[in-house]
C-alpha cells in the first residue's frame, strides 16, 4: 500500500508541474488519388489540475493509513 502511495504522489505531483503529456502524431493533410501527405503533429493531452492534487490526496492518505496499519509482532 506504502508504494501505490508514493507513486501517486509523485505522479500528481507530476501532474501538477507539467499539465499534460506531449505526443507526436501523423495526420493526413492531403490526398489525391493514390497520393498521400502525412506531417507529423505535436500535441500535449492536457491533464486537469483537480485530478493532479486528488492523485496527492489520495496518495498522502495511502501512506498515513499504512503508517497504522503495522503488522503486530
Amino acid at each position: 500500500m506504502r508504494i501505490i502511495g508514493v507513486v501517486l504522489n509523485l505522479l500528481g505531483v507530476l501532474a501538477l508541474l507539467y499539465g499534460g503529456v506531449p505526443f507526436t502524431s501523423r495526420e493526413k493533410v492531403l490526398q489525391i488519388g493514390p497520393i498521400e501527405a502525412t506531417a507529423e503533429v505535436k500535441r500535449t493531452a492536457q491533464i486537469p489540475p483537480l485530478a493532479g492534487a486528488g492523485a496527492v490526496a489520495v496518495g498522502t492518505a495511502l501512506l498515513v493509513i499504512a503508517s497504522f496499519r503495522r503488522p503486530k509482532s
